[in-house]
């Protein structure tokens, strides 16, 4: 079929139909996750970023393409999850920048607006690495821009650029080492080449379904999936799924392990009258960094870099001005969470392969007149009743429902902290995969609203953080006072494998139970009492003083019964709290505190 231009409603069916070929994708791509800065599922992420802006597409359906791909820059820019969303969100953006003054484009301008992502998308990330999303993209743009010359077709010109981009994905494992360590491709290329599979089927005239059909199957399948009850593990099959190539990458691997963000304030201290260089201050952050951003004004410098020397990056950001607003993470943790958490320990794929296309609603936000504002408000994401009426009760204004392999968005963090009317907010993730989603929405609104991130990384570390929080203190004084809470709990989980694997020298068996430390598998059996304990045991040490048991929704109540029992007769001087937890996946949390 051919076609000389896209109107503003092919560009929307266009874009539909390649985010229904990462849909339908995107477990592959999250098998094949393994670029070195662990951000979660690299499909997952861009699948819900996609779902992001192609929601936002469908609010606003209306106008030429340039209308069109400004809507959808948006919505993916709010729902950018992750590395790959980032990206993608910034390949979308420099697109619809040069589509702005156009109804509609012809080959030569939909080459252009292609490499005008592929530049922003390169401006974005100030140290690229050969053989990721980035490449994929600038040389199918580059391929664009020669054939555009050669066709006045755009299904033939988008054909063409599908090759490219299938042609330099494959050739990936040649620029990126782990690629070839691990004997794959690179994700967030395998993810973009699907999107544009979609773009030239539909160029084509290979439609897959109708949106609206799409769509219903997704919410017919949602509701399957929350009435369907797990097979236990006695009688659980391990599922026939990819070996994922994150657990194949050595967490030493990550060399600049401290991913670090900070704003340095020009307009305090003595340091006003020092000439500032962003390109000397690059070179200074590179000699021990990489993935470098600086964005810099007159009066304030944004900084991130991912660094082996964080002291060294900070005694550099000194010398221009005072340091505000710093957010330290170690990515070998990262790492480490995300191969217990998000990969050999994983849930069954049934559990979450579909994506729901609205973003989560905060549920019963509290309300003040108009004429009182409060001095502080506290978000908190959990998944489980029972968790979400503790965070209630212990002060938390709103509750957003998430957890391992449900991200809340950029956007739902956003909706949060506006939706409280109060002078300062502080927002508690409680799982690794979700602090860099609220750090983004933090930055957005930057300027508008007082907000902090406690990098909470479990539900027992916010629950502790919540408690921690005093009203009558000030800002800084809390966060201090939240961040010591965080870091003295010792957090259990017990769930149970999908696949067999050796972990740290530890053989785990599909379907059998196992124990999970502090993000780090420390026992498995095949029933559910011993994991528990032997979990316990390595928890527990003389002199803590509490331990609390999360029940989820699949825990027996004699189950923990025994466990109550058994943790008061071996540890006499602890005491034993127990509360109804309800969060799925995880038959038991435990918390230890000293």
């Amino acid at each position: 079929m051919s076609k000389r231009s896209l109107n503003g409603t092919d560009f929307t069916a266009m874009v539909l139909t390649g985010a229904e070929q990462l849909h339908q994708h995107a477990d592959h791509v999250n098998s094949l996750n393994v670029f070195p800065v662990p951000d979660g599922d690299t499909g997952t992420n861009m699948n819900l970023t996609m779902s992001a802006g192609v929601t936002e597409l469908r609010k606003n359906d209306a106008g030429g393409v340039g209308a069109r791909a400004a809507t959808l820059s948006r919505g993916l820019l709010m729902g950018a999850r992750g590395n790959s969303g980032v990206i993608l969100s910034q390949l979308f953006r420099g697109f619809s920048r040069y589509a702005a003054s156009y109804d509609e484009l012809n080959v030569m301008q939909f080459a252009s607006a292609l490499q005008s992502g592929v530049d922003t998308a390169y401006k974005a990330v100030v140290k690229p690495v050969e053989g990721t999303i980035l490449t994929v993209a600038r040389e199918a743009a580059k391929h664009a821009a020669y054939y555009s010359r050669r066709t006045s077709d755009l299904s033939e010109l988008m054909t063409e650029v599908l090759a490219k981009a299938k042609e330099t994905l494959a050739q990936t494992p040649e620029q990126l080492p782990v690629l070839k360590q691990v004997g794959v491709v690179d994700s967030g290329g395998q993810g973009l080449v699907y999107i544009y599979q979609g773009f030239a089927d539909f160029l084509s005239g290979m439609k897959l379904e109708s949106p609206g059909a799409v769509q219903a199957e997704r919410q017919v399948a949602k509701a399957e999936v929350a009435t369907e009850t797990p097979p236990k593990p006695e009688v659980r099959q391990a599922a026939h799924v990819p070996a994922s190539a994150q657990a194949k990458l050595e967490t030493e691997d990550i060399e600049f392990l401290y991913d670090m963000e900070f704003f340095i304030n020009r307009r305090l201290g003595d340091k006003q009258h020092v000439n500032f260089s962003e390109e000397a201050f690059r070179s200074a952050l590179s000699v021990n960094g990489d993935s470098i951003i600086v964005i810099a004004d007159d009066e304030i410098i944004k900084v991130h870099v991912h660094s082996k020397a964080p002291g060294e990056v900070l005694n550099l950001a000194l010398q221009y001005g005072e340091i505000t607003q710093i957010h330290i993470l170690n990515m070998r943790e990262q790492h480490r969470d995300l191969l217990t958490a998000g990969m050999d320990i994983a849930p069954a794929p049934e559990l979450f392969k579909d994506i729901p296309a609205e973003p989560a609603r905060p549920a019963d936000p509290a309300t003040l007149p108009a004429d009182e504002i409060a001095p502080y408000g506290i978000i908190a994401v959990a998944s489980g009743q029972g968790i979400s009426d503790i965070f209630t009760s212990l002060g938390v204004d709103i509750v957003l429902s998430g957890g391992q392999t449900m991200n809340p968005s950029t956007e739902d963090f956003v909706n949060a902290v506006q939706s409280i009317s109060a002078q300062h907010i502080f927002v508690l993730p409680n799982n690794s995969n979700i602090v860099l989603a609220a750090q983004q929405a933090r930055d957005l609104v930057e300027g508008e609203r007082n907000v902090t991130v406690i990098p909470s990384k479990s539900i027992p570390q916010g629950i502790a953080a919540a408690f921690a929080f005093q009203e009558d203190d000030n800002a800084d004084l809390n966060e201090d006072r939240m961040l010591a809470a965080v870091s003295h709990v010792k957090t259990g989980q017990v769930t149970y494998a999908v696949r067999d694997t050796v972990f740290d020298g530890l053989e785990i068996r599909a379907g059998h139970y196992i124990g999970i430390a502090d993000s780090k598998i420390v026992s498995t059996e095949e029933g559910m009492i011993p994991t528990c304990q032997k979990l316990l045991s390595r928890m527990i040490e003389n002199g803590d003083e509490i331990v609390t048991i999360f029940t989820g929704e699949e825990a027996k109540e004699e189950d923990t019964q025994l466990l109550s029992g058994w943790i008061k007769e071996h540890y006499p001087e602890a005491e034993v709290e127990i509360h109804a937890g309800g969060q799925p996946i995880y038959y038991y949390l435990f918390s230890v505190e000293g």
